[in-house]
């Protein structure tokens, strides 16, 4: 059995919700190796949008921005940022978005704005950027995040980027297009139900559901055929180490 670690399992996972004919927005870290090795695996017609206007970006090697002239230098067109999020984000363009945040919730929404009361939070984050407009407009997001407790509380101290709101009815009658599709973490992942609440989908190697739940602020539920993580391909592994971060710089 190949040796890997949590990180590597994370973009193994996150690269197999990709499919083939998907337009994705693409952020930077984990979310960027998960669409370039969905792209040099099983979705090669995979079309990559960074949020700097970079359209079917083709990056020769890892981008350490979304300003990295890399994502320039074989992309179809390159658009000014507000086009990308006009015509293409907010027309309904975009299939998948990649998001994270300092919580998300078990209808997950997230909070990447402040911890504690607004007007006299214990912390201030750098607040939204375009993950509102993401988790508004994609079709479906997928959330990374490393599984600890103060990351899963049962409800965010302010909604930065909504996911379910309090429930599926909600974010319908709020005109919001898609929603949360899966949370991806070191731990697990999880999806959400009908009414839009968050539960286990599946666990991976060597972690139980007693840890998952400690790390969880409310009582998550469990699917009703939780199953094991698929690990990581060694030809996925070879990929990660060798051609997307030979450096270590997102996955040391």
């Amino acid at each position: 059995m190949t040796n890997y670690t949590d990180t590597e399992l994370m973009i193994s996972r996150a690269s197999q919700e990709l499919q083939n004919d998907d337009t994705t927005l693409v952020g930077v870290g984990i979310p960027n190796l998960a669409c370039n090795l969905a792209k040099r695996t099983h979705a090669p017609d995979l079309e990559m949008i960074y949020e700097s206007g970079t359209i079917d970006s083709n990056p020769s090697k890892l981008p350490l921005s979304i300003g990295d002239p890399v994502l320039a230098s074989n992309a179809k067109s390159i658009v000014p940022m507000v086009h990308g999020f006009g015509y293409y984000l907010q027309a309904g363009r975009i299939d998948v978005g990649f998001l994270g945040g300092a919580q998300i919730d078990r209808y997950g929404n997230i909070n990447s704005t402040v911890i504690g009361d607004y007007e006299n939070p214990t912390v201030r984050l750098p607040g939204s950027g375009g993950a509102c407009e993401i988790a508004s407009n994609a079709h479906r997001t997928i959330i990374i995040t490393p599984h600890v407790e103060r990351r899963f509380p049962e409800e965010v101290d302010f909604v930065t980027s909504p996911g379910y709101v309090g429930g599926r009815k909600n974010r319908k009658e709020l005109g919001l297009r898609g929603g949360p599709d899966a949370v991806i973490t070191d731990m697990g992942v999880m999806r959400f139900d009908d009414g839009g609440e968050m539960y286990l989908d599946s666990i991976h190697p060597g972690v139980t559901e007693a840890a998952i739940q400690a790390e969880t602020g409310w009582d998550l539920s469990i699917g009703e055929e939780v199953g094991e993580t698929t690990p990581p391909t060694e030809e996925e592994i070879e990929l990660i180490r060798h051609d997307l971060d030979p450096e270590g710089v997102y996955t040391s």
